[in-house]
């Protein structure tokens, strides 16, 4: 089998590229002829078709970027295989995607949405992402590394340390987790609660939005802001270096950084829908949040990312979920049983190593690549 796969190669540190740049580590590790390239370099994925002449070509992304995943390869008679995200809405590219012989998706949330918007569904199979479990693992609270990514946040060894990981906070459900925060303040140990968001211009307003909801909470001395570049390396001790993984995702069609927490032993705060539901268990490995509110619109505008003239507007007949919001009780409640109670979040951590080592590791997914590319395509 020889295998092309598109994605942000050389790999960036978010979630697109890591997820990419880890299958094609295990199918590099597994034996298969394989090679990778930047899902938008042209010229170079044309350079990959004419000489290495692939059996197929993977791209990572969402479906907005079906011309890069799939029109291009297929230009040149090459097999395309879409492994896809989703953002709310499938807004464009129906009739390309549902011509396609094989289309992979994150969670069985991500296929209910490709679903519900057009897309033939005994096309679409299930590949979660992978996870390096050999680089997210299970640190000492006395890791000289450790000790040194808590002293950076200024986080004393007898405070918890409460995280949240994303391209933004607040669509990680950094707001809900705030306001949770505020209503157990008053008998919950000594905490502080650390948003990890990546340094770029549309987050600026939405940080400042949450360290406004922080002060008017009165809790904004306990409340940290990391806005640092930093690399895929530097994530384990990050996520070592807490004691709750905290992230009741707004939207969510897989969760990475929550696996990755399950895979460093660190309990997890949810929300029960979306992805989660594929990669947490209630009470097992995580505690998931009910949902307190679907945020439904009746039409969106969209533009040339999206495949269509600038601001296109498109009504739905049927109104649409594109956001959740996770029951800020249940989130108090869960954290305050969380930080009282240390073998409890003992248990849950390891279960969530060992959830995240059987079904999420990056060489079983790749494997299951192979499997499902054979059972599916005929492709050894």
């Amino acid at each position: 089998m020889k295998v092309l796969v598109l994605y942000d190669y050389p790999p960036s540190p978010g979630g697109l590229a890591t997820q990419g740049d880890l299958l094609y580590k295990g199918l590099l590790e597994m034996g298969v002829d394989a090679h990778a390239v930047h899902f938008e370099s042209a010229q170079e994925k044309e350079w990959y078709y004419r000489w290495f002449e692939p059996d197929v070509v993977v791209g990572i992304g969402y479906w907005g970027h079906t011309p890069q995943l799939v029109l291009h390869p297929q230009r040149y008679g090459v097999q395309a295989v879409p492994w896809l995200v989703a953002d709310g809405y499938i807004a464009n590219y129906q009739e390309v995607l549902n011509a396609l012989p094989l289309i992979l998706v994150t969670s069985n949330w991500v296929k209910e949405m490709y679903v519900r918007d057009g897309i033939n569904g005994d096309k679409i199979v299930v590949l979660p992402v992978g996870c390096d479990t050999d680089q997210f693992i299970p640190f000492k609270k006395d890791d000289p590394k450790i000790m040194a990514v808590r002293a950076s946040l200024g986080i004393s060894a007898d405070q918890l340390m409460i995280l949240t990981v994303g391209g933004d906070a607040a669509s990680k459900g950094a707001q809900e987790v705030m306001q949770a925060l505020a209503i157990i303040d008053a008998k919950a140990p000594d905490w502080k609660y650390v948003c990890k968001v990546w340094p770029q211009p549309r987050t600026k307003l939405q940080n400042l939005a949450d360290l406004e909801m922080a002060e008017q909470l009165g809790i904004e001395k306990n409340v940290t802001y990391a806005t640092n570049t930093i690399s895929r390396n530097f994530m384990p001790y990050l996520i070592g270096a807490c004691d709750i993984y905290a992230a009741p995702s707004r939207l969510e069609g897989f969760g990475m950084p929550q696996v990755e927490a399950g895979a460093c032993e660190k309990p997890v705060i949810g929300i029960n829908a979306m992805g989660m539901l594929d990669t947490l268990v209630q009470g097992e490995t995580a505690l998931l949040a009910d949902v307190a509110q679907r945020i439904v619109v009746n039409e969106v505008t969209l533009g040339q990312e999206s495949g269509y003239a600038e601001n296109q507007n498109i009504q739905f007949s049927e109104p649409r979920t594109v956001d959740y919001r996770a029951n800020v009780q249940d989130i108090a409640k869960y954290l305050l049983q969380l930080m009282e109670d240390a073998p409890l979040r003992e248990r849950l951590g390891k279960a969530g190593r060992i959830r995240v080592v059987q079904n999420f590791d990056y060489r079983v997914v790749a494997k299951k690549f192979v499997q499902i590319m054979n059972d599916h395509l005929g492709i050894y």
